[in-house]
């Protein structure tokens, strides 16, 4: 594999891990009453949409194909939200440990690329950016807490 296809397929796992995100928080905030979780979780749905305009743009720039669409690993994470707020009568704390855990999981994914990968400065800046906001994302579900309690 060639550096552009090894550095667009990392780029492209990542973009895979945003749909994902993306969908996850649209779920997330429909399952959700309080005003302040919904609102919060349909910023993170558009931020990780526009994330994944940004990679798709640098996979491009590498001469590749992004890909398109959720990963099924996801796509369980996502029934699994949906069963537990279920079991849970739609308990709001219930959706937010998982996104917790799913913030958590991610941000693991962006180091893993950080460290991983060579990547052009350009991209790791990117990269670095995007996972900085999901730790402010992160943080902020954490002390969202206090709103379910």
């Amino acid at each position: 594999m060639s550096y552009t296809e090894n550095v667009a397929s990392k780029l492209n796992e990542l973009l895979e891990k945003n749909y994902d995100a993306e969908a996850g928080y649209k779920q997330a905030a429909e399952q959700v009453s309080n005003p302040k979780l919904k609102s919060f979780f349909q910023e993170q749905a558009q931020a990780r949409y526009d994330f994944g305009h940004q990679l798709k743009s640098e996979i491009k720039s590498f001469g590749q194909e992004p890909d398109k669409g959720t990963s099924l690993a996801a796509d369980v994470h996502r029934t699994w939200i949906n069963i537990k707020s279920t079991l849970a009568g739609n308990n709001e704390e219930a959706v937010l440990e998982e996104c917790i855990r799913g913030e958590e999981e991610f941000i693991e994914d962006y180091n893993e690329i950080l460290n991983e990968t060579d990547l052009p400065n350009s991209t790791e800046a990117i990269v670095r950016e995007q996972k900085n906001q999901v730790q402010q994302a992160l943080n902020k579900v954490r002390s969202m807490e206090e709103l379910v309690d």
